[in-house]
């Protein structure tokens, strides 16, 4: 009888699967510096070869990031999720927005349907948080709690993959909710979500959708000018 020998997985493919292991599991969160080399050759069994080889292939999926004389950074948590940073990291803004539109629209839909008490608590708190930002004149953390409250009601709406693609998707857009927040807020800033919380309270999804899409709308009609 002849045949091929089955091979078992090699060091290198060991050594991703358990750097991509700590990565999923939240061992090393995204933007934290991974371990130092002598430290994982110890706890993964590994030669530095073999693990200098798993890291470059875990750069290359978008996971990590090799930042010169500083060390190693997790940038995403799964292949997806470094795949759609680098893509958003490419995009223009109005397609940023664009996105954030299609996105957005369905959570809230889904938002107003699934919210639970603990859900309508954390967007009362978070509403009420970035209003006071804007009185303190808090640009910065007035951006930090926008994004937060749209983030929230993306959790409200109970969809783990939706969940996933937003937050591999917040970092693009804290930076583009930044670039065009302007000097500071005005009043209608401040309150341009409270009818669509509101909607959400009630259980009205299509007040909700259409909230998010006239708001995002106008956003991107002034892109579009």
């Amino acid at each position: 009888m002849s045949g091929r020998i089955a091979r078992g997985p090699s060091l290198v493919d060991q050594a991703i699967e358990s750097l991509r292991g700590e990565i999923e599991q939240g061992v090393w969160p995204v933007g934290e510096k991974i371990p130092t080399e002598p430290e994982l050759v110890e706890a993964l069994g590994v030669g530095r070869n073999s693990l200098r080889e798993a890291i470059r292939a875990l750069v290359h999926a978008g996971l990590l990031e090799t930042r010169q004389g500083d060390g190693t950074y997790v940038t995403a948590t799964s292949d997806l999720a470094g795949a759609v940073r680098r893509r958003v990291g490419r995009a223009q803004l109005l397609e940023i927005f664009e996105l954030r539109r299609a996105l957005e629209v369905e959570a809230a839909r889904l938002a107003a349907l699934r919210r639970t008490d603990a859900d309508l608590a954390a967007l009362e708190r978070l509403l009420a948080a970035r209003e006071a930002a804007s009185h303190l004149s808090d640009l910065g953390e007035f951006i930090e709690l926008d994004v937060a409250l749209h983030r929230a009601i993306v959790d409200a709406a109970h969809n783990a993959l939706l969940t996933e693609l937003y937050d591999d998707f917040a970092t693009s857009l804290r930076d583009a909710v930044g670039s065009t927040a302007g000097a500071g807020t005005t009043e209608d800033q401040v309150h341009a979500h409270d009818a669509l919380v509101a909607a959400i309270r009630a259980g009205d999804a299509i007040a909700a959708q259409a909230e998010t899409a006239v708001f995002l709308d106008q956003l991107i009609d002034e892109l579009s000018a």
